[in-house]
C-alpha cells in the first residue's frame, strides 16, 4: 500500500474483496483504504457518503476544505470491486464467468455490430467475450454517472480483442449523441484478475491512463485474488449480486 499512489501519475486504482464463507469483504472498508491511499490520510479520517444521484462518495475534510474523490463499486456473489481515480471519473464492474444464452442475450440487448462479432467468436470463449462487453458497458455506465438507463446496453463498445488491461476509447456517438466538445474521451478495458471473474474499468480521460488492481483478503492482507474453478461454477448459480440477471428477469 506504501507505494499508492504513483505521484504525477494519472492511475485508476481498483481493490477487489473477497470474504470467508462467501460474504465479500464490506464495500465501505474498501472505499476507506482507497480514500486513504490517494488521498494520504488516515482511513480513520475517511468519510463514506452517498451523493444525490445515490452513487458512494469518498470525501476528506480538513482546514475548511472538503475534497471528494471519484470512486465506483460493483458486487458479484462474494466479491466486491472499489474502483478509486484522484484525476477524474471512473467506473468498475465485476461478474463471474458461467455458462449463459451469450448469442440470445446479445440478440436482444447489444447493438448488431456488437452481437455480430460475438457471433463471430469461438463457442467456447463466447461467455467470456459476452461478459466483457457487458462489463465494459456497466463500466462505462458508471463513469458516466447513468448506468444502463437510456439504452446504456446498445452503447457500442471497443471489441476486446487487444491486450487484457489497455483501456481503450470507447467510440465517440453515445446513444447517437457525439461526444460534447471538450468533454473528455471515455475509455475502458479488462485488467486481468483469473479464478473465474471478469473484470471492466472505465475512466474519461483524454490520455491512455493505467489500471493498478490491488486485491485484498478478508484479513485486510494485499494478496493476489484467488478462486478455484470449482468455486467459480458452483457461484455461476447465484444471480443475487450482480447487475446481468436483473435487466434479464426485466424481460
Amino acid at each position: 500500500m506504501s507505494q499508492l499512489p504513483v505521484p504525477g501519475r494519472d492511475t485508476a486504482y481498483v481493490w477487489i474483496g473477497r470474504g470467508v464463507g462467501g460474504r465479500p469483504t464490506p464495500a465501505g472498508r474498501l472505499l476507506r483504504r482507497a480514500g486513504a491511499a490517494l488521498l494520504g490520510r488516515a482511513e480513520a479520517e475517511i468519510v463514506v457518503e452517498h451523493g444525490r444521484d445515490g452513487r458512494p462518495l469518498v470525501a476528506v475534510s480538513g482546514a475548511g476544505v472538503r475534497v471528494e474523490l471519484p470512486v465506483s463499486v460493483s458486487r458479484a456473489d462474494g466479491v466486491v470491486a472499489v474502483a478509486a481515480r484522484a484525476a477524474g471519473p471512473v467506473g468498475v464492474d465485476v461478474e463471474w464467468c458461467r455458462p449463459l444464452p451469450a448469442l440470445a442475450l446479445a440478440g436482444r440487448w447489444f447493438a448488431p455490430a456488437e452481437a455480430a462479432w460475438l457471433a463471430g467468436r469461438g463457442a467456447d470463449g463466447r461467455a467470456h467475450d459476452f461478459l466483457r462487453l457487458w462489463t465494459a458497458k456497466e463500466a462505462v455506465g458508471k463513469a458516466l454517472g447513468t448506468g444502463l438507463r437510456d439504452g446504456g446496453l446498445r452503447r457500442l463498445m471497443p471489441a476486446p480483442d487487444a491486450l487484457d488491461g489497455v483501456l481503450r476509447p470507447v467510440p465517440d456517438a453515445l446513444d447517437g449523441v457525439l461526444r460534447p466538445p471538450g468533454a473528455a474521451r471515455l475509455r475502458v478495458g479488462h485488467p486481468r484478475l483469473g479464478g473465474g471473474l471478469v473484470l471492466a474499468v472505465a475512466v474519461a480521460a483524454d490520455e491512455a491512463v493505467p489500471v493498478r488492481v490491488v486485491s485484498v483478503e478478508s484479513d485486510g492482507a494485499v494478496a493476489a485474488a484467488r478462486c478455484s474453478a470449482h468455486e467459480a461454477a458452483a457461484r455461476s448459480a447465484s444471480v443475487e449480486r450482480t447487475s446481468l440477471p436483473v435487466v434479464v428477469r426485466g424481460n
